[in-house]
């Protein structure tokens, strides 16, 4: 839903709009924390918690869904200025003169999706066929075709196709990442 200034001030309107708010850079959860201290502001910021590999081995990451915004719902008349130039935002999000509002039903959704921590974790747990690209060591690039996940050790054992031969390797969750090809199925010797 697309409105003006005007049209979300004008008698008779609802007074709460989910707005799209623009963050500074990485500093969403800044802009989160500010309005959250306001009692008459609804905030709705969700968190994407990862590992990554990195330099001094896997490393977990906490980054926004969507990177730069955030969602607030307030009385636009009454709270534009103080959220315009809260700690951490850089604006609505607009069109011209109109702000991009959301429904109510597309927050509730998407609450409903990351819980009320508002924290999706992605974790790499492959399962037995799945087919993967090996991303860091020696075999970086080549495809293969996982056999068994072991969690307590977060590693995967997996056939490889190399040489000609099939080889069952094990290689750390981290490195891997799933495929979008289909591999062909490993020939047993």
């Amino acid at each position: 839903m697309l409105l003006t200034a005007n049209e979300i001030s004008a008698p008779g309107c609802s007074k709460d709009y989910w707005f799209c708010l623009r963050a500074k850079p990485k500093r969403e959860h800044i802009a989160a924390a500010y309005l959250r201290q306001n009692p008459n502001t609804e905030v709705f910021c969700p968190m994407v918690r990862f590992r990554k590999s990195t330099t001094r081995g896997p490393v977990w990451f906490l980054e926004a869904m969507f990177p730069g915004y955030l969602f607030a719902r307030f009385d636009y008349l009454r709270l534009h200025r103080t959220v315009r130039h809260g700690r951490g935002i850089s604006g609505f999000v607009q069109f011209g003169s109109r702000f991009g509002l959301l429904p109510d039903r597309l927050i509730e959704e998407l609450k409903a999706r990351v819980g009320k921590d508002e924290l999706v974790e992605i974790s790499q747990q492959f399962t037995p066929g799945q087919n993967v690209e090996i991303s860091q060591g020696p075999f970086r690039g080549l495809e293969a075709v996982v056999t068994r996940y072991i969690a307590a050790k977060d590693r995967v054992e997996m056939l490889l196709e190399w040489m000609g031969r099939s080889l069952r390797v094990e290689a750390d969750a981290i490195n891997l990442a799933p495929s979008m090809a289909a591999a062909p199925p490993p020939r047993h010797s």
